[in-house]
């Protein structure tokens, strides 16, 4: 799996100054937890998964979340894992029979509803764990946290030889996360528990919309997560705790609810970076953006970015690429790491950037730099002077969003 593999290889030359490298659920812990990016959530009783990685029917699809928690009803549990099994089956069949490459496969993961069904599902996927990356455990809380990664840790103890180990992706959502009281001893026990399993720990998520539905609150499609203050506030002590240098997680941010809606307050996206990159195409998918609140998800990854935060909750297929875009590391990102980083072994304590537009501070700066070249790795880096933008040209060209 790689991203951006749609573009041709006239396309990829164009837009990349370094591209970005494939991967698949055997790569190392802190590759795939970039490599996560934007996670599509599909209910896992939906009966045509199989058929549709299979056809590469999602532009852009390299992770997918099989949903057994918020997407089913309480009254189709059983028919949504049987589903899931089926799904899991037709793809070990593609491989098989050599309709498929597992290097076309997405990363795979599911989101369990409790213990019991997590040890319940490794069980019943038998010989098909293999194509699994992991697991989503929602409502994570220290306890329920300690059991779901024992599961993990005994199935990556005894698991067949030459298979990948399975990872977990906790969802911080609950109410002792969310309320101040009892905040901080919260995250320090999952903390504990993060630590205590940190090999099987792909990322660290939010899960905003169960911590707004605490409150009573949505946050409309002119706004964005961080408007929220009562989320903003959780948001920042999740990240001051598991975002910290020397014990970092990757953190993912939450999901963007709209593809449609009414607008109140004035959209959000620039002309001039469309404008620039595809001319009157540029404008128009601007347009088509505005209409199905896409600018609301463009800004709100933006913020995510400026928060450390890599990848998104997506559920919808039409917020894949723009998510995606956003991670891609700019030339000027790029040249300043790598300066900052050759720069580390002491002769130099600050410098002006190669683009002559800010100062590099060499030790402030090299952890940004790291991640910077880890991100560079997965999502790409741009050529000078071409922005996101020019990553949905193929989207202006069709004219109008899925």
């Amino acid at each position: 799996m790689k991203y951006f593999d749609y573009l041709t290889p006239e396309e990829m030359n164009a837009l990349f100054f370094h591209r970005p490298a494939a991967f698949d659920n055997r790569d190392d812990r802190e590759l795939l937890a970039y490599a996560v990016g934007a996670a599509l959530y599909m209910p896992a009783l939906r009966a045509s998964i199989a058929e549709e990685l299979l056809a590469r029917k999602i532009r852009g699809l390299t992770s997918v979340v099989l949903d057994l928690e918020d997407a089913v009803g309480d009254d189709q549990v059983a028919l949504a894992e049987q589903g899931l099994c089926e799904t899991m089956d037709k793809l070990g069949g593609y491989l098989r029979h050599g309709m498929m490459d597992e290097e076309a496969l997405p990363l795979i993961f599911i989101r369990v509803r409790s213990v019991q069904q997590c040890r319940d599902i490794i069980s019943r996927l038998a010989g098909h764990a293999h194509l699994v990356t992991g697991f989503v455990f929602p409502k994570f809380t220290a306890e329920t946290g300690e059991a779901y990664f024992r599961i993990l840790a005994e199935y990556n103890r005894y698991r067949p030889e030459g298979t990948p180990l399975l990872y977990g992706m906790p969802i911080l959502e609950t109410p002792d996360v969310i309320f101040k009281e009892s905040r901080l001893a919260s995250l320090t026990a999952i903390y504990e528990v993060l630590t205590d399993y940190r090999d099987y720990v792909l990322n660290v998520r939010i899960g905003a919309t169960d911590f707004s539905g605490i409150f009573g609150l949505r946050r409309n499609p002119d706004m964005t997560i961080y408007d929220i203050a009562v989320i903003r506030d959780c948001v920042a002590d999740i990240i001051n705790m598991f975002g910290r240098e020397g014990s970092r997680y990757v953190i993912s941010g939450p999901v963007w609810e709209y593809f449609k809606s009414d607008r109140v307050l004035k959209p959000q996206l620039r002309q001039t970076p469309f404008a620039e990159s595809m001319g009157k195409d540029g404008l128009r998918l601007r347009m088509s953006y505005l209409d199905h609140y896409v600018d609301g998800l463009i800004r709100e990854v933006a913020y995510d970015k400026e928060n450390g935060i890599v990848g998104k909750t997506v559920i919808h297929p039409s917020h894949l690429q723009p998510v995606q875009a956003m991670y891609v590391v700019t030339h000027e990102e790029y040249i300043d790491a790598a300066s900052i980083i050759s720069n580390s072994g002491g002769g130099l304590g600050v410098m002006k950037s190669e683009y002559e537009n800010k100062m590099n501070e060499i030790k402030p700066h090299l952890s940004w730099s790291n991640r910077i070249m880890r991100r560079a790795r997965i999502f790409g880096v741009l050529h000078e002077g071409i922005n996101f933008t020019s990553l949905l040209a193929d989207e202006a060209r069709a004219g109008a969003l899925v």
